[in-house]
C-alpha cells in the first residue's frame, strides 16, 4: 500500500544541497522543497550515488583486502542494490536494448572507483563514520542537517571530514563555492561536538585532484552568519510566496524549465498561505526597529 503524499509545509531545516539551490535560484528551491516536484534521474548523478556506495562498502572488508580489483568487483552488485531501492532508475537505460550504453556507464563507474586508489590508500584508513547523518539546532532555532561521506579521526583526536566528488575539480576562482558544503558540515560538527575539524578534504575522482582546507573558528562563524541570512530570505519568500527565478547558464540542466516564467512557463499554484504585505508592515510597526540595521536586508554572505 502506497503512503499518501505529505501535505505541503514550510521549510523546517537547511541542508547544503538546499542552501545551494536557494543561492542558485530561489524558484528552484521552491519547486524542490515547497512543491516537492520530482527530479528526473540523470546518468551523472546516479553514477555518483553508485560510486559513493562502492567506496562506503569497501571499508567493510579488512584493511589488507581493500584493493582496486575488489572495489571494481563491487560495482555490479551495488548497482543491483540501487535499482532495487529506486526502481525508477531503470528509466535511464530503458531504450538501451543491447546493453552497450549501460556497460559503458558501469565501466566509467569502475574507472572512477579505481582512480580513487591513486588519491588515497584505504589500507591505511579506518573511518569512524561513513555516510554519517548529522543534525543540529543553532541557538537561533535554525536546524541544519546533512550526510557526510566519511569522517576520520587521527590518534591525536584531530577530525578530518572527507567528501567524494565524481566530477572534476573546479577552477581556483570557484574553489570557495566548492568548499561551502564542507564548511557547512564543519559548522554542524563544531556545534554538535564542540570540536573544529582539523581538515576538510574534497576528493575529485573525475580529474584525480584532492582539495583540502583547514578551517578555523572565524570561518565557521562566517558560515553561520551566511546561513542565518539565507534562512531569513527563505522565511520571507515562504511567507510572501515570492520565489523569484535567477537565470544562469545552469538553467539548461533544470528539470522544471517548462514551469519557469523565464521560459514562458507558469509555476503551480502556491500551496502555502501567504502573509500580505500590509500584515507584515503592521507587525513590523508593532515591534519597532531592533537595531541600527533594522529594515536593511541581510546579504547572503552575512555582511
Amino acid at each position: 500500500m502506497t503512503s499518501a503524499p505529505r501535505p505541503p509545509a514550510p521549510p523546517s531545516s537547511l541542508s547544503p544541497s538546499r542552501a545551494n539551490d536557494f543561492m542558485q535560484c530561489p524558484l528552484l528551491y521552491r519547486f524542490r522543497v515547497i512543491d516537492k516536484l520530482p527530479q528526473k534521474p540523470s546518468e551523472a548523478a546516479t553514477r555518483g550515488t553508485l560510486v559513493h556506495a562502492v567506496l562506503e562498502r569497501l571499508f567493510d572488508a579488512p584493511a589488507a583486502e581493500r584493493t582496486a580489483p575488489r572495489a571494481r568487483a563491487l560495482v555490479p552488485g551495488q548497482w543491483d542494490r540501487l535499482l532495487k531501492s529506486k526502481p525508477e532508475l531503470t528509466e535511464l537505460f530503458a531504450e538501451d536494448t543491447g546493453g552497450e550504453r549501460l556497460a559503458g556507464w558501469l565501466s566509467e563507474a569502475e574507472r572512477l572507483v579505481e582512480r580513487w586508489f591513486s588519491l588515497e590508500d584505504p589500507t591505511r584508513l579506518e573511518p569512524v563514520e561513513r555516510e554519517m547523518f548529522v543534525e543540529t539546532e543553532l541557538e537561533s532555532g535554525l536546524r541544519l542537517r546533512g550526510v557526510i561521506d566519511r569522517v576520520d579521526i587521527a590518534p591525536t583526536g584531530e577530525v578530518r571530514i572527507v567528501d567524494y566528488k565524481t566530477g572534476k575539480a573546479p577552477r581556483p576562482e570557484y574553489a570557495e563555492s566548492a568548499l561551502f558544503q564542507m564548511k557547512f558540515y564543519a559548522l554542524v560538527v563544531w556545534r554538535l561536538k564542540g570540536v573544529v575539524p582539523r581538515r576538510l578534504q574534497l576528493v575529485y575522482l573525475g580529474s584525480g585532484d584532492v582539495m583540502t582546507y583547514d578551517p578555523v573558528v572565524a570561518d565557521l562563524e562566517r558560515v553561520e552568519r551566511k546561513l542565518h541570512a539565507l534562512w531569513e530570505a527563505i522565511r520571507l519568500a515562504t511567507e510572501t510566496g515570492e520565489w523569484r527565478p535567477r537565470p544562469t547558464k545552469l538553467c539548461g540542466w533544470c528539470d522544471h524549465r517548462e514551469l519557469c516564467p523565464e521560459f514562458g512557463g507558469t509555476p503551480p499554484v502556491y500551496p502555502l498561505p501567504v502573509v500580505l504585505a500590509e500584515s507584515r508592515e503592521d507587525e513590523a510597526g508593532r515591534m519597532g526597529p531592533v537595531g541600527a540595521d533594522a529594515g536593511r536586508p541581510a546579504s547572503p554572505d552575512g555582511s
